[in-house]
């Protein structure tokens, strides 16, 4: 694993923690749910050599701040945009892992003079990625939304076991909700999950962010937890989207979704013998995509 350190800096209320290596143009990677800068350790250290590589933790994850609650990924885009114009810079190219895919889409739609193009890594549906409801059965009531934030902490299956995890520092626990619902193709080593996952028992926002990605929808249509704001049409750059077809976390069906709405903006890479993490099961095809879409 590639030597890092992180920097800080304020961002008003909060102070975030980022990872900045590399030169040429700038790269923006925002990672996703259960995460932080340094699950994109293999990436960075495959692209610092062509991009000058910048990798925050989210308000909330990693070592950043959580000075405030947040309740919509709109909130954590802001923050990177603010990030972006404390580190002077104007313009960048960004990508986003999964929720971060969402934060990305949103800050490409809320600031298309700032976003040169996006590369979507197993991005959530611009739509949302809603948590139902579960029967006596644990399974999910297809349609039906908690009604509060403190009603979804409730939920037994998606929400309240992770919750635990986090405030009992149960890296065990959290290691094997990754290996099944994202490392169900391959694993990383032993070694580095161990650093990955003390990385994630840091998080402090799992209720906020399992929130913000079900009212997440920049669609035209309402969804079941929230009206449509119907931005997605305000992304004006081109767009790359990975579709992993061994992914069970973001299912082919939910990038394309995003895929069939932005049309001609849109390009789709397909990898079949792929979960939710490309960094870990495609990483070399993952940076070569990446390298020639931008």
């Amino acid at each position: 694993m590639m030597k890092f350190e992180k920097k800080r800096v304020n961002i008003g209320k909060e102070e975030l923690a980022y990872i900045d290596v590399g030169v040429g143009e700038v790269l923006i990677l925002i990672h996703g749910n259960m995460s932080s800068s340094v699950h994109f350790l293999p990436l960075i250290e495959k692209l610092q050599d062509t991009y000058r590589v910048v990798v925050p933790d989210l308000r909330g994850y990693g070592d950043s701040t959580y000075n405030e609650r947040f309740d919509s990924l709109c909130q954590l885009s802001s923050d990177v945009k603010l990030f972006a114009d404390a580190l002077g810079i104007d313009t960048a190219f960004v990508a986003g892992w999964s929720t971060g895919g969402g934060i990305a889409m949103d800050l490409a739609a809320k600031h298309p003079e700032f976003v040169k193009s996006l590369f979507i890594i197993q991005g959530t549906s611009h739509k949302g990625y809603p948590i139902f409801k579960k029967d006596a059965t644990f399974q999910a009531i297809d349609g039906s939304a908690y009604a509060t934030k403190e009603e979804m902490a409730t939920d037994p299956v998606q929400v309240a076991p992770a919750v635990l995890m986090m405030e009992n520092n149960d890296a065990d626990g959290m290691t094997n909700i990754w290996n099944y619902v994202i490392y169900n193709v391959n694993k990383p080593s032993k070694e580095d999950n161990d650093f990955y996952m003390a990385e994630s028992m840091k998080q402090k926002c799992i209720l906020d962010t399992d929130w913000a990605l079900a009212v997440f929808n920049m669609s035209n249509e309402k969804s079941c937890y929230s009206e449509g704001e119907n931005t997605l049409k305000d992304i004006k750059c081109k767009c790359a989207f990975t579709k992993a077809m061994q992914d069970i976390t973001v299912p082919p069906t939910m990038v394309m979704e995003n895929v069939e709405a932005l049309c001609d903006l849109a390009t789709l890479i397909t990898y079949e013998n792929c979960a939710h993490s490309p960094i870990v099961d495609n990483l070399d095809q993952l940076t070569s995509d990446m390298k020639n879409f931008f």
